[in-house]
């Protein structure tokens, strides 16, 4: 039996004439993990903050269990390094545990929060809120910020705890992997779902495709209702209340609308020429800090290129110095004359608030060229980034923080750049944003590189990705990001692999078959077992050298990474069994 540690029961909230939420209710029971998706705009964010006690709600009610502990990471956290120093044994213990996982030092967790970076903040932000043991954990954004390593640490942390789990996150492979329920919030309304966000997409097609033929149904029989409610007031008067009642019902079933969110931006692109950009040993280093190390590449016509690496690895450098906005220490940057910069970035964001959202994209240009002489005017590009007509003349001041990445965006793509360069697109942008967004870039007759955390987004986007390991070293990997983590996975098994046998199964082996020989049929499956393994190293090897050659078609490197885990699996099942009988040769 479910066991309810908050029950919300009729919960409104407005914010003046606007309504983000109305009368909603649901329950998040022990141990349960619930993902929360909603557009931004639609009030996210302020549920969670009703929820943690940092904002009040203008009716309904939250009914907690007794003596439940609740614990809340903000999007943008701030902290106080001399709160927790006042806490208990027990915190101290677990938050400097947190700490060291987290790969933050006692020396930056004592600095004023204005010296440190966006991600040192939210991981000492994270080990905080971990450490007070909660019993429900309200996450909002968790992921924004952190590095790949970090994300996947929290991941599996949170992946196997007991605590009871309630979050907004954009990161869709996150949701995926630890959330058992997801509430969406759409149209002021809340639909659940007892399943990941797999199951979720599944689902949520399901009741649009219903509502849909409700829709269709309930339009027919208005039309014909409609001329009865449009007759003689005579007429009316004879006929039953209930009909007058029910077709006012009618009504509101017919006027519904259902977003269409499987919009394609099919965009023609600013002419490219055969020269994009190249780099010849190109060096950068911040003191003793290297960035670049003769670094060298040659960038080609419609490449999608991702970045990945932990922070502080120069990823944003990189992309700077090709925009010449960070100088480089030696070497040469050679950029094509045909070449139209677009860059997103965390700290370009401009608005003044005074302005409305239409005149933002206004100011850069009100026709953008869609290709085949088609022309979109700046109010349409923002009806497919998701602004309506009635938000377009809203003022910036009102727009929510995922909004005005939403609209930062748009300024940006209204400028047709024929190279984009965006630099954690997906923060603070919702997951049906990032959708379009995706189909954008996918059809996008350019160049383009992404420095992202994001990984399915990337997995969708890009055909091949340099990871930024530290200290000037730099991987050309042919791959999505999650092919590159299948890769590296299966070569640290092979390591373990050859150290294994030495150190542990060749010792048990000689004890166990010390008494005999090989029979006949035994010699014959050794020599074979010789064989096999000698061709499997030789697939293994052939496929390693394909992955990395960089001449790899995308489709194959799909068809080779499957190959991989299996010939990996065959080989270690046929080097035990080559092991146990060598025992007796």
């Amino acid at each position: 039996m479910a066991n309810p540690y908050l029950e919300i029961q009729g919960l409104t909230k407005r914010i003046g004439h606007r309504i983000l939420f109305e009368n909603i209710s649901f329950t998040v029971n022990e141990r349960e993990h619930i993902g929360l998706i909603a557009k931004n705009g639609t009030g996210k964010s302020t549920l969670l903050s009703i929820i943690a006690g940092k904002e009040s709600d203008d009716g309904g009610k939250m009914v907690f269990r007794n003596g439940i502990k609740v614990g809340y990471l903000e999007q943008s956290p701030t902290i106080d390094a001399a709160n927790t120093q006042q806490q208990g044994e027990e915190f101290q213990l677990l938050y400097r545990q947190y700490l060291t996982q987290m790969k933050i030092t006692e020396e930056e967790s004592l600095r004023p929060a204005t010296q440190l970076s966006g991600g040192q903040v939210k991981r000492i932000a994270l080990a905080k809120v971990l450490a007070g043991k909660p019993d429900l954990l309200i996450l909002d954004e968790p992921t924004n910020h952190l590095d790949l390593e970090m994300i996947e640490w929290l991941e599996n942390t949170l992946s196997h705890s007991t605590m009871a789990i309630l979050m907004v996150t954009h990161d869709r492979y996150f949701l995926d992997r630890i959330c058992s329920s997801i509430i969406e919030m759409d149209n002021s309304r809340i639909y659940p779902y007892r399943g990941n966000y797999s199951y979720y997409l599944e689902k949520r097609q399901e009741r649009i495709d219903n509502m849909n033929t409700e829709i269709a149904r309930a339009n027919n029989l208005y039309r014909t209702e409609l001329e009865w409610m449009r007759s003689t007031p005579c007429a009316r008067t004879s006929k039953a209340r209930y009909r007058i009642e029910s077709f006012y019902e009618l009504e509101k079933v017919a006027k519904q609308r259902i977003e269409e969110r499987n919009i394609r931006l099919e965009m023609g692109g600013t002419y490219i020429g055969n020269k994009i950009f190249n780099m010849q040993d190109v060096c950068k280093s911040f003191g003793n800090h290297t960035i670049l190390k003769d670094f060298s590449y040659n960038f080609t016509r419609y490449e999608k290129m991702g970045i990945v690496g932990n922070n502080g690895t120069g990823k944003s450098t990189f992309v700077k110095m090709l925009l010449g906005l960070e100088p480089h220490d030696s070497g040469t940057i050679d950029i094509g004359e045909t070449i139209r910069f677009g860059y997103y970035s965390q700290q370009g964001m401009t608005f003044r608030d005074d302005q409305k959202v239409i005149d933002a994209v206004r100011d850069i240009a009100e026709y953008i060229d869609m290709g085949n002489g088609e022309k979109l005017s700046a109010g349409q590009f923002l009806q497919h980034f998701l602004f309506s007509p009635e938000e377009q003349y809203s003022y910036i001041y009102k727009l929510s923080g995922g909004e005005r990445r939403r609209l930062y965006l748009c300024t940006v793509l209204m400028k047709a750049p024929n190279f984009l360069i965006l630099d954690e697109p997906t923060n603070d942008l919702d997951i049906v944003t990032l959708q379009i967004l995706e189909d954008y870039l996918k059809s996008f007759k350019g160049c383009l590189i992404i420095v992202s955390h994001d990984r399915y987004f990337m997995d969708r986007v890009v055909d091949h990705t340099l990871v930024f390991h530290g200290n000037g070293e730099i991987q050309d990997f042919p791959g999505s990001y999650s092919q590159y983590r299948d890769w590296k996975e299966q070569s640290s098994k092979q390591e373990s692999s050859k150290q294994l046998p030495k150190e542990t199964k060749k010792d048990a082996g000689r004890t166990q078959n010390r008494a005999r020989k090989l029979t006949y049929n035994e010699k014959r499956e050794y020599t074979q077992l010789e064989n096999d393994i000698a061709q499997l190293e030789a697939e293994k090897k052939r496929i390693e050298e394909a992955l990395c050659g960089g001449t790899t078609s995308v489709d194959e490197i799909t068809r080779l990474s499957k190959r991989l885990p299996l010939l990996q699996e065959e080989l270690e099942e046929k080097e035990m069994r080559w092991l146990e009988l060598s025992e007796l040769a």
